[in-house]
């Protein structure tokens, strides 16, 4: 990016299958357009155990891979109206919380890591819990949580300055 072009400011959501994902994602979508940021989806599938068998675990990358971009269709799609320009999406394969550092470190547009905490007695979710508590101190960027159990509605309002 030349230097006399001011560089947009992304949000960092991580998509998986759980419904706090959700939440991350809806509070992800009203915040940027509220801040005039952007929105880098992140889909981190898992590295396959079959490494020693390079024909299976190309197929088993594919696969994780296809089923990474379908799970984020399908969870993107709940924002599409919020942000008519769209979410920029990324898929790996890797360990989560390593993949979502060494993009942080790589792109120094990332400006936030908006993650869901899961409702209820059980924790915030595996994500959190190694991100808050193994790495949030030397974390590159601010990170935001977003509880659960938020409706819609009250993510409108925080973002609009109501609540």
């Amino acid at each position: 990016m030349s230097e006399g072009r001011q560089r947009r400011r992304k949000l960092l959501v991580v998509v998986d299958d759980t419904p706090e994902c959700e939440r991350a994602i809806v509070y992800a979508a009203h915040r940027a357009k509220a801040l005039n940021a952007s929105v880098l989806a992140l889909c981190v599938a898992q590295e396959s155990e079959f490494q020693h068998w390079l024909g299976v675990e190309k197929l088993m990358r594919e696969e994780a891979e296809q089923e990474a971009a379908a799970l984020m269709e399908r969870v993107l799609g709940k924002v599409r109206d919020v942000l008519p320009g769209g979410v920029e999406r990324l898929v790996v394969v890797g360990e989560r919380a390593s993949a979502i550092r060494q993009l942080i470190e790589n792109d120094p547009d990332i400006a936030i890591l908006m993650l869901g905490a899961a409702p209820g007695s059980d924790g915030p979710g595996p994500l959190v819990s190694a991100i808050v508590n193994g790495l949030a101190g030397s974390f590159p960027v601010p990170i935001t949580i977003v509880p659960g159990g938020l409706s819609d509605a009250e993510i409108i309002a925080i973002n609009q300055g109501e609540r």
